[in-house]
Order: structure tokens, then sequence, then C-alpha cells
């Protein structure tokens, strides 16, 4: 997307923000601002749908509950409580577990002095109750340890569950901040983190290394003939396109509001056409029919553009090319593939 393409795209949702900042009476604080764009882009589907709910009910929603909506889901503490959350409980249990393993040692390190002494007694006596007694006593010393270590091995058991448990919370968690919640694409984030690995690994190993930008074609003017739940609809079918058309070594992120980033690891630029290509035909073969009327809303079209790695690229120098790309693919008429080095692959218009 071109950069005055993004600057009307941001625009229109600043307004937006603005304009749900005044119907619901609300203080113009950054943070509501922060959420009312947050609910005007769509990023956030369960952020909309708590908010949309709210208005279902009410009409309006009071300065209270804006911020208990904004603390629920836009907080930058949100995420690293529930973290710290999932830590402290790990660290207590890792605690547990060393105390009962040094609580375990010294009674194995009592069991064997005690067996000691008691053998060495052994060869003193001679009286048979003596030996009876000592051998009596000998016996319930090495019961009551096994059945200690017994209550360890449990422990230890129940500690191993336990923390398998966190780690699935952690890596839930971390899945959940890397991870667009409508699409279950990858989310911006782990694309800028994947982009600049992939960079850094292409340099060092010299392979080759592609990028595609998508932008799906007059999403604006859909969203607002059709409504944001029927562009929900559009990008979820964009992104199963997407999933369907690239490899498990391949990073698929929704990049921005409308737009998708493929980052394709040992791909030439070639193959990253064919790809695009691929994903391009896939998208506009598909129908859209709106769920709630069964409506038939027609075809969607995405362009894309490509760039490829060059000795000393960084990740911005990357996907600039591949922007540029895009909006020569828009310029150019829209649902086309065009990479940085002007192939242009033929567009098909009409599905067979």
């Amino acid at each position: 997307m071109s950069q005055e393409d993004e600057f009307k795209r941001t625009i229109v949702y600043a307004d937006s923000a603005l304009g749900y900042i005044k119907t619901n009476s609300l203080p113009a604080f950054p943070r509501n601002y922060e959420l009312w764009y947050s609910y005007a882009s769509g990023f956030n589907r369960s952020l909309n749908r708590t908010i949309n709910k709210i208005l279902a009910r009410d009409g309006k929603i009071s300065p209270i509950e804006t911020q208990k909506i904004y603390n629920r889901f836009l907080s930058p503490n949100r995420l690293g409580e529930r973290i710290d959350e999932v830590g402290d409980k790990i660290s207590r249990e890792v605690r547990d577990l060393i105390s009962a393993l040094d609580k375990g040692a010294l009674q194995t390190t009592e069991y064997a002095d005690e067996l000691t002494r008691t053998l060495g007694a052994l060869e003193k006596i001679t009286d048979p109750v003596q030996l009876s007694k000592l051998v009596v006593h000998l016996a319930k010393l090495t019961t009551e340890t096994a059945e200690s270590n017994q209550e360890l091995r449990e422990q230890l058991v129940d500690s191993r569950q336990q923390i398998g448990v966190l780690q699935e919370g952690l890596e839930a968690i971390r899945y959940e901040s890397l991870t667009d919640e409508l699409t279950t694409l990858n989310n911006r984030k782990h694309f800028d983190q994947s982009l600049i690995r992939a960079v850094n690994e292409a340099e060092e190993s010299k392979d080759s290394l592609s990028l595609l930008i998508s932008d799906i074609d007059h999403f604006k003017q859909f969203n607002d003939n059709y409504g944001h739940q029927t562009g929900d609809q559009v990008l979820r079918l964009v992104a199963l396109a997407v999933q369907q058309n690239v490899k498990n070594s391949d990073v698929a992120c929704r990049y921005g509001g409308e737009e998708f980033g493929i980052i394709l690891p040992r791909t030439t630029i070639e193959d990253a056409e064919v790809i695009a290509e691929k994903i391009r035909k896939n998208v506009v073969a598909k129908e859209l029919v709106k769920r709630s009327t069964g409506e038939n809303l027609g075809r969607i079209t995405i362009s894309i553009g490509i760039s490829t790695f060059r000795p000393g690229d960084s990740a911005e120098s990357l996907v600039s090319r591949a922007d540029l790309a895009l909006y020569a693919a828009k310029k150019a008429g829209r649902n086309l593939v065009k990479s940085e080095e002007e192939r242009k692959v033929p567009s098909v218009t009409q599905v067979a």
C-alpha cells in the first residue's frame, strides 16, 4: 500500500474514533482514542464484540465501562500481568519441588546414618531379645524411609504435571500475543520479528528470500456498503486463500487492516510470483455470500507486490520495495501481481 493510501485509510480510522468519542460523550483522553481507533480498525475482534454487545443493550458506553474495556483488551500491562501470574505459579512449584527434594535428601542422609549405627550395634549384640528389638527398629526405619520416598516420587510426578500445564499456559499467551484473532494468521508483531530473522539468515546463508505484500482491492468501499461483519468475512476468506497456498516454512501474517504479508524463505522471485498468482486466483474464484441474508455479493480481488532479498537489505528496505510493487499493481488496474523487477504476471479477471 502506498503512503498516500495508508494516510487515507488511517485518517478514516481516526475520524471514526473521534466520532465514537463524541457520540458516547467521552473525554478525549489518549486511551479513549486508542480504544475507539482499535474498534474502527476492527483488529481486536473480542474488543469489538464486547463494545457491540454494550451498544446493542444500552445505546451508549459510559466512561467507567470504557475504562474497563481498555484495561481488559488494550492496557499494555495486561499481557505482562498474565505472564507474571503464570511465572509466579511456576516459581512456587519450583520452590516447593526444591523443598521436597531437600527434605528427601535429609531423610536419606539420616537413614544412612542410623543404618550405620544400627549395623555397628548389631555386631555387639548377643542377647536374642535385644537382637529382635534392633531388627524391628531397622525394619520400621526402612519402612518409614520407603514411604517418604514414595511421597516424594508422587510429589515429583504432580509437580511435573503442574509445571507442564503452566508451560502450556505460557505458550498459549505467547501464541495469543503473536496471532491475529480475526484471521488466525500471525500478527504484525510476528511479521516484524520473523522478517528480521529471515533477512539475517538470508544474508548469512546466501539463500533466496522473497516477500509478498497484498492488499484487498476497494476494501473500504466494501465495508461501507455491506458493514464490518461482512468485511470481516472478506478478511477471513483472503486469509484462508493465503493459508492454502503457503508452506509450513513460510510466514503468513495480517500485516495491516486489509493487508497481508507473506515471508517466503528460500524462495526465488520467480517462484514467489507463482505463489502470489495462485493466491490471487484463489481469492477471485470465490463468490462471497452475505451470511445474514444469503445475498450474493459477487467476487473480491486482491493486488500483490513482490520484492526479493538483495545483499545488504534490511527488513525495512525489503518491505519498501514490496510496497512499491504493490502500488504499481494498484496503479495498473488492481487484481494484479507485480514484482519489483517489473515482471508482470498476467491477470485473470474472469474465472473459467
